[in-house]
């Protein structure tokens, strides 16, 4: 059987490119890292779609091996084995409990695609077991275990690579370094925006859990709610004991691309508008959304988010556009754009491998990109391009716009500390309520 896995060994070294589902990924450049040679052993917990984006990029470095697959469902540990079968060529062992995978002194490095009431304590857990962690975004479901985790990884001194891939572009990149050289001259504004159309999730039923979930371990650190009809395997989003909203969601994505264009971290101020407009369901957040964060030197940022209903006129799923005295610039995975102050295009880069944008596999040639990164960064300490000391400042940024929306008023930031000043109200969501004994601590 020819495997991608075989397929890559086998590809002359004047190759350009392989393909896999319709989309192209780079030639493999792993034999020039230094360090090239040592193995990785990689666990992947929760399997459902994400990880579909991770399995394809670790496999493509032929010196990194999924030994186990990992979720609480049996139902979608099968689907994935099929899918691993017929993907990559072999079937990774099966666990269900991540504590187990944890254990194993083979597994080098963990990809989190669970849930995101399981990211930080999971990653932190992670650390704590001496392994790299590979953490979806967000990288917290709250400010405290935001800043939790950068504490972790600071104590236990191992890789952690938070999966906005985006920082991995070479045509983001490329756009950033003539930011910094200075082509749209002064930068003041950073535009990001999603655009989707969801439909109902309904009002949910109380069923009995489906006898190959493992309902208790799926909950973990969050309080115990009854199960529902429309909570798992996706709808958890829409949820604030399980999810963060499409300001995470989606959101965290473009707004990170914002700060990292306009060089700048926490702001001074976060306002948010927005409301739920569309369906009389579960659904515990807003749905349409308008946020905005003020900077010093009149820098801002702001994030429109279109959960329900698409954003006119009409505009792709999803984008950035930074804006500078002399001109302006777009950006998406795929692309870079540079306009003068009239509207004429005057450059246009592409990416050499297409990524998807809106599907919630998310699949393309950035996660090989990122996750090379995190590689190098375990074999050879090269810099990993959205490390967590700095990819939390934008989980933080998105915590901060769903708790000014909460608030219903502008808050003011510690620019230290992300905290909110003067408003003890605000700072009730600060942290949430766990579990008995699954509260994350050093």
């Amino acid at each position: 059987m020819t495997t991608r896995r075989n397929f890559i060994k086998k590809t002359s070294a004047g190759t350009a490119a392989v393909t896999l589902g319709g989309l192209i990924f780079p030639k493999n450049s792993y034999a020039n890292i230094l360090g090239a040679n040592d193995h990785i052993n990689c666990a992947v917990i929760g399997v459902r779609s994400r990880a579909k984006a991770h399995v394809i990029a670790i496999n493509a470095d032929p010196n990194a091996k999924i030994i186990y697959s990992c979720d609480v469902d049996d139902v979608i540990l099968e689907e994935h084995n099929a899918w691993c079968q017929k993907n990559i060529g072999y079937v990774p062992k099966v666990e269900k409990d991540f504590r187990k995978v944890l254990e194993d002194k083979d597994v080098d490095a963990v990809f989190i695609a669970t849930p995101e009431h399981w990211h930080a304590p999971m990653a932190i857990m992670a650390l704590q077991a001496g392994k790299h962690v590979y953490v979806e975004k967000p990288c917290s479901h709250n400010p405290y275990e935001n800043d939790l985790l950068v504490a972790a990884q600071k104590k236990y001194g191992k890789k952690v690579q938070m999966g906005n891939q985006q920082r991995s572009a070479k045509t983001s990149i490329s756009a950033v370094n003539d930011i910094r050289k200075g082509i749209i001259g002064e930068v003041y504004k950073g535009e990001a925006y999603y655009s989707s159309n969801r439909g109902s999730i309904g009002i949910g039923k109380k069923i009995a859990v489906p006898k190959t979930l493992d309902w208790d371990l799926w909950q973990g650190p969050a309080p115990r709610k009854d199960y529902k009809d429309n909570i798992h395997p996706y709808n958890w989003h829409w949820f604030k004991n399980w999810g963060t909203g499409e300001m995470h969601n989606n959101g965290t994505h473009e707004v990170d691309i914002c700060r990292w264009a306009l060089g700048v971290d926490l702001p001074e101020s976060v306002t948010s508008f927005g409301g739920k407009y569309t369906f009389d369901d579960d659904w515990e957040f807003v749905d349409n959304q308008q946020v905005t964060f003020k900077y010093a030197g009149d820098k801002f940022i702001t994030w429109t988010g279109h959960s329900r209903g698409l954003i006119k006129p009409k505009q792709p799923g999803r984008g950035i556009t930074i804006y500078g005295s002399k001109g302006s610039i777009m950006l998406d995975r795929n692309f870079y754009q540079l306009y003068g102050l009239d509207g004429e295009l005057i450059k246009e880069e592409l990416e050499g491998s297409q990524s998807a944008t809106t599907n919630t596999q998310g699949i393309g040639g950035l996660d090989v990109n990122h996750i090379s990164n995190f590689f190098a960064g375990i074999r050879s300490d090269e810099s990993l391009r959205a490390e967590i000391k700095d990819a939390s400042i934008s989980t933080m940024l998105c915590h901060l716009g769903n708790m000014a929306q909460d608030a219903g008023e502008t808050l003011k930031v510690d620019t230290a500390t992300g905290k909110i000043l003067n408003n003890e109200n605000a700072m009730k969501n600060w942290k949430r309520e766990y579990a008995k004994g699954w509260e994350p601590k050093l």
